[in-house]
This record gives structure tokens, C-alpha cells and sequence, in this order.
């Protein structure tokens, strides 16, 4: 193999591989960092203001549960399935400075709210024919029955926190 062959190959493994390292991370983080640059400001003014950032989390659509066959029934139990998409509920982290209102040792406040596992399903309809499985007594027809319909509630889960900090130079 020439020099030059060797070369190309080595740069085009080399990004291959860069770019899977790269793209690795951002898909297993379910959350995207957004920073408030406010460093312009500060050094401008010459003032300290407040360090502002956040996330944003990425939903992810889930498999719906299929349709479940339920002994009796003509039509399954789940005709519309209910869709589940997992998330977040967005996150804040802020700090501070004070003006010494609280003595010599509180100088700086923080507040940092994580961004939260988010769980929800969306609703989902169930149904049944007005009619039975067939009957053997009565030569293999089905009788008549009420119709079912019904409608299953949307779902959400979620636990928040966070967390409230005072001290000096935070």
C-alpha cells in the first residue's frame, strides 16, 4: 500500500472515529445544557451579576404496549394504545451575589433546580363490539350484548427538587 493510501486511510479513520466519540455523548444525555453568557457585561461593567444557565430536556417517544387479546372479546382490549414519551421538566442553576443583607458571610445566594425525569402516557381508547363470540348453544352465533367504550386516562409522573444555598463566595 502506497504512502499516500495510508495516509488518506489513517485521516478518514481518524474522523470516523472522532465523530463517534463526539456523537457518543450528546445521545446518551437526555438533556441539553443552556448557558446565559453574561461574562461580556460583567467584565464591561466591572460589576459581578448573576451566573444564569439551564436545560432544556429532549423528549423521547417510546413504544406504545400493543393491543392485548382478552378472552370474550371481539375487538382487543387497547384499540387506540396509549403512546409513552419520556422526558424532563426543564432545570435552572442560578447564583447570585448579595449585598452583605445578611451579614459578612452570606455574600452569595444560589438556586439550582435539576432538570427532572418526566413520564407520561398519552390517552388511549378501548372498545368492544355489541356482539358475543360465538355461541355453540346457539348453533355458533353470537347474541347481542351493549357496546363498551371507554377511554383511558392520560398519565403523568414526574419528582422535582431543588435546592436553596447561601454562603460566602459560592
Amino acid at each position: 500500500m502506497k504512502s499516500t493510501t495510508r495516509g488518506t486511510l489513517a485521516a478518514v479513520v481518524t474522523g470516523v472515529a472522532a465523530a463517534v466519540a463526539s456523537a457518543a455523548p450528546a445521545a446518551a444525555v437526555g438533556t441539553v445544557p443552556v448557558p446565559v453568557p453574561l461574562d461580556g457585561v460583567e467584565k464591561s461593567l466591572n460589576i459581578e451579576l448573576p451566573k444564569l444557565g439551564g436545560e432544556i430536556p429532549v423528549p423521547m417517544p417510546g413504544a406504545p404496549e400493543g393491543p392485548r387479546y382478552v378472552e370474550g372479546r371481539l375487538i382487543p382490549e387497547r384499540v387506540i394504545p396509549q403512546l409513552p414519551v419520556t422526558g424532563g421538566l426543564p432545570g435552572v442553576g442560578l447564583r447570585a451575589p448579595l449585598p452583605h443583607i445578611l451579614g459578612d458571610d452570606f455574600d452569595h445566594v444560589g438556586v439550582n433546580a435539576p432538570a427532572s425525569d418526566l413520564r407520561t402516557l398519552a390517552p388511549g381508547l378501548t372498545l368492544d363490539a355489541p356482539l358475543t363470540p360465538p355461541n355453540p348453544e346457539n348453533f355458533g352465533l353470537p347474541e347481542l350484548k351493549l357496546p363498551e367504550a371507554g377511554v383511558l386516562a392520560p398519565v403523568v409522573q414526574t419528582v422535582t427538587g431543588a435546592d436553596l444555598v447561601a454562603g460566602p463566595g459560592l
